[in-house]
């Protein structure tokens, strides 16, 4: 179906024409990349994935007869995709030049490379989400082939093949459908699964005060708000980077160019932790930059949130890290105001609370239409201009996350990295994580992180008195109160993400060293009758608890051993 341009305004394009509603269309001579986003009378309202600049009235727009859909099938790993699942670097490649051209088609997995295909269904009725094989796309990980149909298997072949050829059959109510080892999917619209499962498994990041304090669940949902320089993206990249995800779909939604430009640059090079080979061969990364088309910000959310549920699909635990949400609401903003609709708060458009709602609540730990377990992790950074987190996107978001790690901008200052402040910070998943905690790692963890988290409290309230009479003034238990609270900050919380051995800290671990500082609280309360606060702080020991976190295991549990017998 062909139509022709009537109103040009920015990115959205009103043409009469003929379409369904989130129909991909092209537009124009360059047939640039469009999704009908309004239907008014005869007119589709289009809304353009690339700069309009040039575009003239008259030109001619044409529907494709499909959603906004992504390619899910072998070689999405080690991907680096623009916001519509475009690869950069074939796109660098035909463009012949840094920038990308419009109107550029580039299919999202390479056509010409032969996969191994190995078939384990040996059934006659496939469902769709059936696991009908795998390839191995990475020596450490398996890439399921899922049935995109429900019906009778007529053929499925074991060989080698590419994306387009075919490697079975299916009888779908009477008519044949082709399989291949890929599928598409309409990104807009979440894929279905049996059932949710509580989110009560934790997703062990290897950073001590999410770790400890504010546990995220595997298919939970955290939002990182923070103002400028305050860590937002490398405490996202130290996520992506160190936790135990299977896989991890990153997200540059509107970030700087520079930002994304790092990321592109180091995780190519990063080893994975866990099986000592490229972090890469278990990465998706979908690059949509400040400068790249703002239309297209809104979508690459949803490729990305897609993606990460294909791999949920196969059984796998995913981390999906958008960086950052804000820049997507203003995308968003921006659209509402080319379409004239009435505004809400700030400009913003009245539905953004059910555009962020509906994106959080595709996270989740389920049970897949194959009988697998898998989960998707949303962590979504949050930039409110000056930090002020009662702007509407932070609020909308508070609303449906269950996790908040509050950037300070006052500690990020003080260089106490991670820059997350405890008093601020909330975790809703911290009572069913404690319980696996101390069934499976520590019998006495939650005691100690929740009297670490007391004394904290105790110390921001010490704090007020300190500046009025000064630390001299306080009774000696409360002025040794601020030494363990120093060391908790100094000692425990503060990490460095570019450190070989501090920028990850495994569980066990984190139970000693917060073992060893609440010991010495209990064995240094029992002291105080005898000695001061300044002959406790001159203790061998206190140096020792400062390099816990250069300490093997079997060190720490000496020194709580010596902590124990201090006299």
């Amino acid at each position: 179906m062909k139509g022709k341009i009537k109103k040009i305004s920015g990115p959205v394009v009103v043409a009469n024409l003929d379409a369904s509603m989130y129909e991909i269309v092209k537009v124009g001579k360059e047939k640039l990349f469009g999704e009908v986003i309004k239907i008014v009378g005869n007119n589709a309202v289009i809304q353009v994935y690339e700069d309009t600049t040039g575009l003239q009235v008259g030109e001619p727009v044409e529907a494709t007869g499909q959603p906004l859909s992504v390619e899910l099938g072998p070689g999405i790993l080690r991907g680096i995709y623009d916001g519509l699942e475009r690869p950069l670097s074939k796109i660098e490649e035909v463009s012949e030049s840094i920038f990308i051209k419009r109107g550029i088609d580039v299919p999202p997995l390479d056509r010409t490379k032969k996969w191994n295909f190995v078939k384990t269904f040996d059934g006659k009725h496939v469902k769709q989400g059936t696991i009908l094989g795998y390839v191995e796309e990475t020596p450490y990980l398996k890439h399921y082939i899922l049935s995109p149909y429900e019906g009778e298997l007529v053929e499925l072949k074991e060989g080698e093949y590419t994306i387009d050829d075919v490697i079975g059959e299916v009888k779908v109510d009477g008519k044949s459908k082709e399989l291949k080892l890929s599928h598409y999917w309409p990104v807009r619209k979440p894929r279905p699964v049996k059932e949710k499962y509580f989110s009560d498994i934790p997703l062990v990041t290897g950073m001590r005060v999410i770790d400890t304090f504010f546990p995220i669940a595997k298919g939970g949902t955290v939002a990182i708000p923070g103002p400028f320089g305050s860590g937002k993206t490398v405490t996202q990249q130290s996520l992506a980077k160190y936790s135990d995800a299977d896989i991890v779909v990153y997200i540059g939604c509107g970030e700087r160019g520079n930002e994304m430009t790092e990321v592109l640059s180091e995780f190519p090079h990063l080893k994975d932790p866990k099986t000592g080979s490229a972090l890469m061969d278990r990465t998706v990364l979908i690059a949509n930059t400040s400068n790249m088309p703002v239309a297209a910000r809104e979508a690459s959310i949803y490729v990305g949130v897609t993606i990460a549920e294909y791999f949920r699909d196969m059984g796998y635990n995913v981390a999906l890290m958008a960086d950052s949400t804000s820049r997507w609401a203003e995308a968003l903003r921006e659209i509402s105001g080319r379409l004239e609709e009435m505004p809400g708060e700030e400009g913003y458009p009245a539905y953004l609370a059910k555009k962020i709602a509906e994106f959080y609540e595709r996270a989740g730990r389920v049970k897949t239409l194959n009988d697998k377990e898998g989960s998707v992790t949303i962590v979504g950074a949050v930039s409110p201009p000056g930090g002020d987190l009662s702007e509407p996107v932070s609020q909308n978001t508070l609303r449906v996350v269950k996790g908040f790690l509050a950037l300070d901008a006052s500690l990020a200052q003080r260089r106490h990295f991670p820059a997350i402040n405890w008093l601020k910070s909330y975790s809703l998943y911290k009572d069913v994580v404690y319980n696996y905690y101390d069934k499976n790692i520590d019998q006495e963890f939650s005691k100690n992180a929740n009297l670490a988290m007391e004394l904290l409290q105790k110390e921001a309230e010490l704090l007020e008195i300190v500046q009025l009479v000064g630390t001299d003034a306080l009774p000696e238990r409360e002025q040794f109160i601020l030494l363990i609270t120093r060391m908790i900050r100094e000692d425990y919380l503060q990490q460095n993400a570019f450190d070989e051995v501090d920028a990850y800290t495994p569980l066990t671990k984190q139970a000693l060293m917060l073992k060893a500082i609440i010991t010495f609280y209990n064995r240094g309360l029992e002291l105080l009758e005898e000695k001061s606060v300044k002959e406790l702080y001159e203790l061998p020991v206190v140096e020792e608890i400062a390099r816990m976190k250069f300490m093997s295991e079997e060190e720490i549990k000496s020194l709580i051993e010596k902590i124990k017998v201090i006299a």
